[in-house]
């Protein structure tokens, strides 16, 4: 049976293995991102939609509720995330972050995921078995060892967000999961393969495929189960 999917944050990285990488032949996939993204260009027996939105406003909210008012949504996944301009530079100090970017990234990272989501519950409810899945972060996990505050507290937010929408949508039987990733080999294309993304990196980044396959697992779980989070660190990273 076709799925339709609607994936944020979609124009590369892993939100562009998502893309490439969950639905099958038959499926309709809506592809959220600022820019076009490549994979409106494969011809696979998929169906990709590309809504041009900037998720650092809720002004196209309207917009995409209309575009979407008939459709259910089987999957929605939020792979949204910015971070500091230098918050991963050796010299970053989170005294030198700009106010107006601190809460340009709240808007995005918080504020963008919880009101995207709300305008999409009706289109989720019109679907069999809805699921949510969220992508945080193992910087939003205790004890990793991160000092950018204000993307630390998004990725925490992000968890909350998960914990506080999946009690609100039992009633409808959606499920809301949230899946951590450590350090992702996100510039590696899904196309190219996880055993270059290994080799490149030494094997202390993720490969997107291995995201890519936890999330199948997620989908393709019967109405039963509710994943309630993953966290998924690189063995490498003993900070996780």
């Amino acid at each position: 049976m076709s799925k339709n999917f609607i994936i944020f944050g979609a124009s590369q990285g892993l939100g562009d293995a998502f893309v490439k990488g969950l639905p099958a032949k038959g499926d309709t996939v809506w592809v959220v991102s600022r820019t076009r993204p490549s994979s409106l260009d494969i011809h696979d027996g998929v169906t990709r939609k590309w809504l041009q939105i900037d998720l650092s406003s809720q002004q196209q909210i309207p917009t995409l509720k209309e575009t979407l008012k008939d459709v259910a949504i089987d999957v929605l996944i939020y792979n949204v995330g910015v971070w500091e301009k230098r918050g991963f530079e050796d010299d970053y100090t989170f005294d030198q972050d700009e106010v107006g970017d601190i809460s340009n990234l709240i808007n995005i990272n918080l504020t963008s995921t919880i009101t995207y989501i709300q305008a999409l519950l009706p289109n989720l409810r019109q679907a069999k078995h809805g699921k949510i899945i969220l992508i945080g972060s193992t910087a939003g996990l205790d004890h990793t060892g991160n000092a950018q505050v204000s993307f630390v507290t998004s990725k925490f937010g992000i968890r909350g967000i998960t914990h506080a929408l999946r009690e609100h949508l039992r009633q409808d039987k959606i499920s809301v999961t949230c899946i951590n990733p450590g350090e992702l080999a996100a510039e590696v294309p899904y196309e190219e393969g996880a055993e270059k993304a290994i080799a490149l990196y030494q094997g202390t980044r993720i490969p997107v495929q291995d995201i890519v396959a936890i999330v199948q697992c997620v989908i393709h779980l019967s109405p039963v189960s509710c994943v309630k989070e993953i966290n998924i660190p690189a063995i490498t990273d003993f900070n996780a």
